[in-house]
């Protein structure tokens, strides 16, 4: 029995590890690039990335795109799901949702998944923009899906955890936490990583929903969780930084609210010992892994709500204050910036030498080298 058992963990470790192997062939398919929200790309940018294409939404764009298979997918405010060329910028579908897609998609398998701030969880051929499925959660949905062996996991302000069978819709699993879910799951190591609003960072079983453990660190938390080395690295609202261990839920390290950093509503990048973080006190520094101590720390001109991206040497991210930004990874000096003229909320996403990201004025611009 306890052979059987073993033998079927390992295959589920094995399909969530292919699934995961998606962003590192050129894709970014995902929130944050793979199920670990480590915000890690793949490969590098040109030094100085070049402006490529601009695509015009006429709607705010908060969504952090996915790209996969040279298709670029992203949600706006006013509640379309867009799929577009990432050589050229060109529309290949629209699908129309019931509400604003804040959430990021999630493409694998064919499918494209996003949930909007209605509450509707849809499934849409990547191909053609058809719906495939949709599931009512009945509250908003900002939380951006993760994949999973056959399954698609996402929050809702109903304070539940959903994990749905990707062909059908159908639950196969809910977890009822004490507040409701923000954040994107993290994935890593056959378990689901929250952390919300009821000031707890809950590990659950991907295969049962059970908890498995849980930080009780109190406050209120937003972004998302990032998996690294048997740690997850985590910023609140309250502005506390800290490392909690996988395996008991015990905190590693703690960077209280007085050092005065500032709430947190970004996930993290991590990156060997390293560990980028954003807050909306205008800034984004970089923490060593290992000991939580503060390395380097960039000013903005506005808050960062967008997820740092590391891609080779550098880290990206964007601001309110209307720019992109491009830092030395090592250093946090700025090599490079981009005025785009509205706040950019909305998270990098970075595959096959290029970036895009959205703006709070509708459009979505794709970086890379000019030809």
């Amino acid at each position: 029995m306890r052979r059987a058992i073993a033998i079927v963990a390992a295959a589920v470790i094995l399909l969530v590890a292919a699934e995961t192997a998606r962003s590192e062939n050129g894709n970014w398919p995902s929130f944050r690039g793979s199920p670990e929200m480590t915000g890690v790309a793949d490969a590098s940018l040109p030094a100085k990335p070049s402006l490529l294409w601009t695509y015009e939404t006429n709607s705010s764009v908060q969504s952090t795109a996915a790209i996969v298979d040279g298709k670029v997918y992203v949600g706006a405010g006013s509640g379309e799901l867009l799929a577009l060329s990432l050589d050229s910028g060109k529309l290949l579908w629209s699908f129309k949702a019931e509400d604003a897609i804040t959430a990021a998609p999630c493409v694998v398998g064919g499918t494209v998944y996003a949930g909007d701030e209605g509450g509707v969880f849809h499934a849409v051929n990547a191909a053609t923009g058809a719906e495939r499925w949709k599931f009512d959660a009945g509250a908003k949905i900002i939380s951006s899906a993760t994949p999973v062996a056959g399954a698609v996991l996402f929050g809702s302000y109903n304070n539940k955890l959903y994990c749905l069978d990707r062909e059908t819709g159908e639950p196969r699993w809910e977890f009822q936490a004490d507040a409701q879910v923000h954040c994107s799951p993290c994935v890593a190591e056959g378990a689901a990583i929250i952390a919300g609003c009821d000031g707890a960072v809950r590990v659950i079983d991907v295969e049962t929903g059970k908890q498995r453990a849980a930080a009780e660190v109190g406050g209120n938390f937003s972004g998302s969780p990032a998996y690294a080395g048997g740690h997850v690295y985590v910023g609140s609202i309250g502005g506390e930084y800290l490392a909690v261990k996988l395996a008991d839920g015990s905190v590693a390290w703690k960077i209280e609210a007085g050092r005065e950093l500032g709430e947190c509503y970004a996930g993290a990048a991590v990156s060997d010992d390293r560990v980028i973080f954003a807050s909306r006190d205008r800034r984004v520094f970089c923490v060593d892994g290992t000991r939580g101590t503060v390395l380097w720390d960039f000013r903005t001109r506005g808050k960062v709500d967008s997820c740092p991206v590391i891609a080779g040497t550098m880290v990206y991210f964007g601001s309110a204050d209307g720019t992109v930004y491009g830092l030395s990874l090592e250093t946090g000096a700025k090599e490079w910036q981009f005025r785009a003229g509205a706040e950019v909320n909305a998270s990098p996403a970075v595959a096959a030498g290029r970036m895009v990201i959205g703006t709070g004025d509708g459009a979505v611009y794709c970086f890379g080298k000019q030809q």
